[in-house]
Order: structure tokens, then sequence, then C-alpha cells
């Protein structure tokens, strides 16, 4: 029960339906897709076992774990996932939605990119889809998606402050137009943690 892991952190949840909850990230490297928009370097990692990951993430208070990545589908199994839940920690994972997530999972969030992306979640039911935006991007209806209880779009964040002010515009815009969506801002960013 090995993972190619790039980090782990605990901090702050930073968008999304669980935005604000403290939770521990474990990032997994490699992904199935090269999205010109990542802000994540997770190309590289380092082999952990699950008990030395385990041992690792018990000095934080926390019992909520996030599975990100890159795609964190490409390398989570069951007996992973299964073997934190059997030590107590709820589980969350945030997946591009081209792979089939498990039952295990306790809140999967979906974020589909581009028009290809969107015909390839396979996941008929998520808890959340969270749609990285930047201006001029279409916004699919609702009903292209999986079925979820949350709908988000997400502004592109970037080291250029006039085209992030633009992709928030933007997304106020679409979603005062597709009232279905609601705003999540990366607030991480905005204050200022990992």
């Amino acid at each position: 029960m090995n993972l190619n892991v790039n980090e782990i952190f605990y901090s702050l949840q930073g968008e999304g339906g669980r935005q604000g909850e403290a939770s521990v990230f474990i990032r997994l490297a490699g992904c199935n897709l090269k999205c010109a928009f990542c802000d994540t370097d997770f190309a590289e990692g380092r082999e952990m076992t699950a008990g030395q990951i385990l041992s690792f993430i018990r000095q934080f208070p926390c019992r909520k774990i996030v599975w990100t990545g890159g795609e964190p589908t490409l390398q989570l199994t069951d007996a992973i996932g299964l073997f934190f839940k059997e030590k107590g920690f709820s589980q969350a994972i945030e997946s591009n939605g081209h792979r089939k997530l498990s039952g295990w999972l306790d809140y999967t969030v979906v974020s589909p990119k581009g028009d290809s992306g969107y015909a390839k979640a396979v996941n008929p039911q998520v808890d959340e889809v969270r749609l990285p935006v930047q201006k001029g991007d279409a916004i699919p209806p609702v009903l292209s998606l999986p079925e979820a209880c949350h709908y988000f779009l997400s502004p592109v964040f970037t080291a250029d402050e006039a085209a992030t002010k633009e992709n928030i515009t933007y997304c106020v815009e679409q979603i005062k137009q597709h009232p279905q969506w609601r705003l999540s801002l990366q607030i991480h960013k905005l204050i200022g943690i990992e």
C-alpha cells in the first residue's frame, strides 16, 4: 500500500462547500491532464506507505483528510481509503472526475476541465462540482454535469492581478445569469495560507 506523495500539509479548506474547515491535505503526485492554468507542482513525489502517512498525519489534531493532486484516483485504492477510515479519518477527494470515485469517500469534489472534460466525467453523482473558470470560458449547463449538492464556479487566480480580477468579475456575471451556480473564491490565496 504505497503512494507517491508530493506533499502533506495541515491547513484550512480554501474553497467550495467545505470552505474554512481544518483538514489534512495529502497531495499525490501525477495527473492524467495538463491544464495550462494549473497552480500545483505535482510532478515530483516520494514513495510513502499508508503506515508512514498515518504516522505523519497523527501529529495534527484534525481527523479530516483531503486527497488531492494532481489526480489522486490514479493512485488511491479502496484498500488505502479503508485503512484510513478504520483509523477514524473522514476523507474527501478533489478529482477531475475522469475516473470512478469509491464509495468509502465521505465527500467528493469533481472539477472537470474543458469541454472534453465535461463529457468524460464518469461519476453520475458527487457532493460538489467545482469548475475553474477564466474570462470567456463557456459555462456548461448543470444538467450536462454529474448530479451534485453544490455547483461552484471558481475563478482562476494567476500572478497577474488584473487577469484574476477579470476572472472573478466574469464568474460573478455568469452566476447572475445562471443562478444554479455559486461563487467559490480561493480564500487560502486571498489570506495567504497554504
